[in-house]
């Protein structure tokens, strides 16, 4: 690793521990406990559509609405409880649980024949089991047990940190002799909701099943001193199919694994009114009537409970906002049934790995574009969430999202954040150093590359652009300062909007003149084509200045009217970068094909054009613009301070703008050229002299042009001719001025 992405590491290596630490610590307050209960609460209700159907072998009896109104009014005397019973006795279902206090409080006839019903029960097979509850100060248990309920003895664990109280109100002595109870005490969240039960209630120093768990034992006949409690682990019910773990906290709490309820969907659990099944059996069992339906109930556990509007046992639940709550008790038997339980995912295992997921997305961060950190993060966001989502949903297991998701959202702000603010500071420096001299596209490229300014170069494939002014001396001669500096402006402004609009770079100003690049900082494999076309603009627009300031009239004087600038280009390996000191560099180019760009720039005043180019550019333009920038073959010359020949170009215009009499000049002039190679001084000075009269650009006619490569041509012939090139000439002209 860098020295960089260390040192920077080291400022920012405490982000993860201090945004997951701080997300730890505000899960541990109530609030937060409360909204993480609630996502959960939304991940269950997700898991209603993808989960199977509840066991079969549960069935609930809810003594409702209708029940009231058109069969008996709650609490009913205990004779119909009993009656109810006998009738369902007799379609031998395994157990019968009441999800009611059938206490001693309100005593009546009914109680003897209740407590006579559920001995003939049992003593049939259905064992029943029936509802208590713990209280502060009303009934103690008795030590001698007048009925089979009976403490749990094997007990491992801190009793006194189990759920429970000093005393219970237990069953009339009539069903408490005849029946097992167990415990209905169903503990409310903040929020009034139940999600925890406990399965192992403490009266005293004593250990007693809740109403689920007695509930289970009387399923699989297991007798109290057979049941096995480990205080934060689990109870351990025998069964003929092997040991059943239900786990359970240190308290003796039991997370239920909430699945099943009453809504507007769907009804979960096979439900039957108390009023249909009691006059349904009575029929049936009692007055003979044979066409009567009888309930499978056989083998079953059914569980009685009330729901009567003003009087019931319902409240909110993890599915619902208002159910019967004898449904919680019903999925607490349904969880053990079907091994169907909830786990939580280690704490520690969570957070661990968050911290090391952390501690990835800060290294992207120092050593990876902030794409890959933003798509990395989402990921892990995305990830997470759907894990959370999921596991809840197909394996039941509860991993923690809010606490993680602050913690992973804190971090990303900070790492990110710090990124952003570093990318800002690192495009604000490329801005500063390129936005005054390279076009907001060529900025952006830069920006986008993350690279920032040093100082050094490299070689680089590029076009040098080289333009100055004809005559400018003459122009400082006669225009004021101020007058000069405003001309030079409006020139430079024309001129460098159009270079930076066809992606070059502006170098420098030396004067009058104008230094360009193409090709870098940012790589064009079209430079050479770029270049042409914005030479060609360039002049396009010159022209166009020329005319704005002409109809100006005496605001400026004839010279300006007459205005030309000379470009020069040539294309090649240079050496591009900043160079400079350590603390002042610019971004410039040098070595020997920018000298001969500026060359060319010098060569054009000799050949009678404005902007000329070498073979190299002529070509790489071609490559990729096609014939759309026309050029004109000047000959070969040798510049100075070059050993080599190099042919040079005129670069003429677009070919869509050219009129039929330019081309005519230029196939003149070409012949002619053929010929002078060949030394028929005769033969090429009539063709230049055909194509000098077809020029567009003829000394005296257009503003400021002094001579075209007709008439330098012409004059060059006629020195021949009377001085001719020795032998072995080539056609080539050695230049002997820069």
């Amino acid at each position: 690793m860098s020295k960089r992405v260390f040192h920077a590491l080291n400022k920012i290596h405490w982000s993860p521990l201090v945004c997951f630490g701080l997300a730890w610590l505000l899960m541990q307050t109530e609030p937060m406990k409360q909204v993480a209960w609630r996502t959960l609460d939304w991940r269950t209700n997700l898991r209603v559509y993808f989960q199977p159907p509840a066991d079969p072998r549960i069935g609930i009896i809810l003594f409702e609405d209708s029940t009231e109104m058109n069969v008996l009014s709650w609490p009913p005397d205990r004779a119909y409880h009993g009656a109810l019973i006998e009738l369902l006795a007799q379609t031998k279902p395994a157990v019968l649980t009441w999800d009611v206090i059938l206490d001693a409080t309100r005593e009546g006839d009914g109680d003897q024949k209740m407590g006579l019903s559920v001995q003939a029960a049992e003593s049939a097979g259905m064992r029943v089991v029936t509802g208590s509850v713990t209280n502060a100060d009303l009934v103690e248990i008795a030590p001698g047990f007048d009925g089979p309920t009976r403490p749990l003895t094997d007990v491992a664990g801190e009793v006194g940190s189990f759920y429970g109280d000093d005393y219970a109100i237990v069953p009339f002595p009539q069903l408490r002799a005849a029946s097992a109870y167990g415990f209905v005490d169903a503990p409310r969240g903040l929020d009034g909701i139940i999600r925890e039960i406990p399965l192992v209630v403490r009266i005293g120093r004593a250990v007693y099943p809740s109403l689920a768990l007695q509930t289970l034992m009387a399923y699989y006949h297991v007798p109290a001193d057979k049941v096995r409690v480990r205080a934060g682990d689990a109870v351990y019910l025998p069964t003929a199919a092997g040991e059943v773990r239900v786990p359970i906290s240190d308290s003796g709490m039991y997370f239920i694994n909430y699945r099943y309820d009453h809504d507007d969907l769907r009804q979960d659990f096979k439900t039957d009114t108390y009023g249909n099944v009691l006059v349904g059996l009575n029929r049936r069992f009692v007055e003979g009537v044979e066409t009567q339906v009888v309930p499978d109930y056989a083998g079953k556990i059914l569980l009685v409970g009330q729901t009567v509007t003003g009087k019931a046992d319902a409240g909110p639940t993890p599915r619902a906002a208002y159910s019967p709550l004898v449904l919680v008790h019903a999925n607490v038997v349904n969880n053990v049934l079907a091994h169907d339980f909830a786990r939580r995912a280690p704490d520690w295992a969570v957070w661990l790995t968050l911290v090391a997921i952390g501690y990835i997305c800060v290294w992207l961060a120092l050593t990876r574009s902030l794409m890959l950190l933003t798509t990395v993060s989402l990921l892990v966001f995305v990830g997470y969430s759907s894990l959370a989502v999921w596991g809840w949903v197909f394996w039941s297991l509860w991993f923690p999202w809010v606490g993680p998701v602050i913690g992973l959202t804190s971090l990303l702000f900070i790492v990110i954040g710090r990124r952003v603010r570093q990318e800002q500071k690192a495009k604000q420096e490329i801005k500063g150093m390129f936005g005054s001299y390279v076009s907001p596209q060529v900025v952006e490229k830069l920006v986008n590359a993350g690279q920032p300014p040093q100082l050094g170069g490299h070689e680089a494939d590029i076009t040098a652009f080289f333009s100055d002014i004809q005559n400018f001396t003459t122009f400082s001669e006669r225009l004021a300062p101020d007058r000069l500096v405003e001309l030079m402006n409006e020139y430079l402004t024309a001129c460098t909007d159009i270079l930076q609009s066809e992606g070059g770079t502006l170098d420098k100003y030396i004067g009058d003149a104008t230094v360009a690049i193409y090709g870098a900082p940012v790589p064009q494999a079209d430079h050479a084509y770029r270049a042409c076309v914005t030479a060609v603009r360039i002049q396009a627009r010159l022209d166009e200045l020329r005319e704005k300031w002409r109809q100006e009239g005496e605001r400026w004087p004839t010279i300006v009217h007459r205005m030309r600038t000379r470009i020069g280009l040539n294309s090649g390996a240079c050496i591009v970068g900043n160079m400079g000191s350590r603390t002042r560099f610019n971004y410039t180019m040098m070595g020997d094909n920018v000298n001969l760009a500026a060359r060319m720039e010098s060569a054009a005043k000799n050949w009678g054009v404005y902007t000329m180019c070498t073979e190299a550019t002529r070509l790489g333009c071609a490559a990729h613009g096609g014939d759309r920038v026309v050029f004109r073959p000047l000959g070969r010359i040798v510049v100075k301070g070059r050993a080599h020949a190099t042919p040079i170009h005129e670069v003429v215009g677009f070919k869509d703008e050219l009129a039929p009499v330019v081309r005519d000049c230029f196939a003149e002039f070409a012949q002619g050229l053929e010929l002078h190679y060949a030394r028929d001084w005769d033969g090429a000075l009539d063709c230049f002299r055909r194509s000098a009269e077809l020029e567009s650009k003829i000394p005296g006619k257009a503003p400021g042009v002094m001579s075209n490569p007709s008439l330098v041509y012409i004059e060059m012939i006629e020195h021949y001719k009377v001085a001719p090139p020795e032998i072995g000439w080539d056609g080539t002209y050695v230049m002997t001025e820069k």
